[in-house]
């Protein structure tokens, strides 16, 4: 990934959203990064990563409730956690 200051993110704007196609575009303004110029695929991608999060918290927020009410969390196993996401997959 690339990083340019804002001052040449306005210059090089067009450059930029061809760039963005093949890797994000880190902008910085005092040295710190403020934006990101991503492609619309790596868009849609962390938008349906958000999306999948999201059902599985709902999912798993539902079972918690349902099936396993007194179970807490931290006291999962990695086998528990394991059956969840095959569990979730299957949805």
């Amino acid at each position: 990934m690339i990083a340019v200051t804002s001052v040449e993110a306005q210059s090089r704007f067009g450059e930029l959203i061809d760039r963005a196609q093949r890797e994000p575009i880190e902008i910085t303004r005092r040295g710190r990064p403020v934006a990101y110029v991503v492609s619309g695929h790596d868009l849609q991608e962390l938008q349906d990563i958000r999306s999948r999060r999201e059902n599985a918290v709902r999912w798993y927020a539902s079972y918690k409730q349902h099936t396993a009410p007194t179970t807490d969390a931290a006291a999962l196993t990695d086998d528990d956690i394991n059956r969840l996401v095959h569990e979730l997959r299957q949805v």
